[in-house]
């Protein structure tokens, strides 16, 4: 007879365990538009005009050919009509920091793939690493949230964040950008922008890594045969040639000040994520035509003297300085499961007085211009991404659910374990019911 000793039993009840919880999301995705669509009879909500009561949006091989009220838009014979009436239609919601799709469960080591060891990592990429099967995308997608900036962490030059549209069967279907900007964990900057050693030496060998770049580049400009490529400084040319900005992560003032001038001295485009103490340096920002990505707006304040409401009034007040920023739904980088939340950030946001339409724009066109996509998603206009939802109400707002949701003209399912947990358990109550 065969024995197995307990502690092997366990060790593979552990393992069991893991890879129930790490099994693929049951949600199919959606396949390729086939036909004209149009939606009709909805309020459509394009962000970059004022609202459309009754009009009808028109999209075709996954791009918008026609919006505009019912009565000025021309429907071809071969389109598929979808009656809307009595819904909202908006552009897709943008998540504009996560980790979504490289981490599943934070407590379990086989599910995080968000970091690479080694300090300097300017050549590693979240989209190379996202888990299409996630249980957190469906999730996420069945809030609105169609598009997510991923992005890795860890060590000081963490690598290339991605933007993700939450619909694919890969990786590669998945990345709608795959690089959009590199993450930089800025050291801390002591009393007075006076740095430690240690932080003066690691901001020096950040400039000695973009001068290795600038000199990388020309070599390979000048005599690319005789180059011998190099990952690491290959993937700091977009950011050397401002085609994609540094990410850096500044609460601080005094952070924000010394990465600030870091871009300037080094002729770098940046954004800071974060951004607790961005009001203080309003002009500074707005004078360099430097954006913010406010990492969530319900959290807590930074200092035991600050006001209870200053994350709540942090968008509005930056609105006022005339500093261009997006929310985020990420109040730490440590989950991606709240990024379904992202729609209530954004409603403390009003109720604290920001308004409104700046809110609705904070989640969806600003962040889309911010990383530089603003061509193909973040408002529903002519020649863009048919990447929308419909509501039946205002997002901002708890009550609201999303009905229907599409990705480049795909519709896309909007189940999730959280909604098959739902119907499983309503299963129970009405079994005991018939008791």
């Amino acid at each position: 007879m065969i024995r197995i000793r307990p502690f092997l039993c366990a060790g593979v009840a552990a393992v069991l365990s893991v890879s129930v919880a790490l099994r693929a999301s049951d949600e199919i995705p959606g396949g390729p538009q086939q036909s004209p669509i149009a939606l009709i009879g909805a309020d459509l909500y394009p962000v970059s005009q004022p609202p459309i009561p009754n009009g009808v949006i028109l999209f075709e091989k996954g791009k918008i050919t026609a919006v505009g009220p019912a009565r000025e838009i021309a429907i071809p014979a071969n389109t598929q009509r979808i009656s809307l009436a009595g819904k909202r239609i908006y552009p897709s919601l943008i998540e504009s920091h996560s980790i979504l799709g490289l981490v599943e469960i934070p407590a379990v080591r086989a599910s995080r793939d968000q970091r690479e060891t080694g300090s300097i990592n300017p050549n590693v990429r979240a989209a190379a690493a996202v888990n299409p099967d996630s249980e957190l995308i469906p999730v996420a997608r069945a809030n609105g949230v169609l598009l997510a900036l991923s992005a890795p962490e860890g060590g000081f030059v963490s690598g290339q964040a991605s933007m993700l549209q939450l619909d694919g069967w890969t990786s590669e279907d998945l990345a709608l950008e795959p690089s959009v900007g590199m993450i930089v964990n800025w050291p801390s900057v002591k009393n007075d922008l006076k740095e430690s050693s240690n932080d003066h030496d690691r901001v020096d060998e950040l400039r000695e890594l973009l001068d290795e770049a600038r000199a990388y580049r020309a070599g390979r400009i000048s005599d690319r045969s005789r180059q011998q490529t190099d990952l690491k400084l290959e993937a700091l040319r977009p950011v050397i040639d401002r085609q994609i900005p540094i990410l850096v992560w500044a609460d601080s003032a005094s952070v924000i000040q010394s990465a600030v001038a870091f871009a300037l001295e080094q002729n770098i485009r940046i954004v800071i994520l974060g951004g607790y103490d961005a009001p203080v340096c309003a002009d500074l920002l707005k004078k360099h035509k430097v954006p913010v990505v406010i990492s969530a707006v319900y959290r807590l304040p930074r200092r035991r003297n600050d006001p209870f409401d200053s994350a709540y009034t942090l968008p509005a007040r930056l609105h006022e300085a005339g500093v261009s920023f997006a929310i985020s739904g990420s109040a730490s980088s440590r989950s991606s499961s709240n990024s379904r939340n992202l729609p209530y950030h954004a409603g403390v946001a009003v109720a604290y007085g920001l308004p409104e339409d700046e809110a609705l724009k904070a989640i969806t066109l600003s962040p889309a211009e911010i990383f530089g996509i603003e061509d193909r998603v973040g408002s529903l206009d002519v020649g863009k991404d048919a990447t929308l939802i419909v509501t039946d109400g205002d997002p901002l707002e708890t009550p609201t659910s999303v009905t229907h949701a599409w990705i480049q003209g795909r519709s896309v399912e909007l189940t999730s374990r959280h909604t098959r947990l739902y119907e499983k358990y309503q299963q129970k109550y009405r079994q005991l019911g018939n008791q």
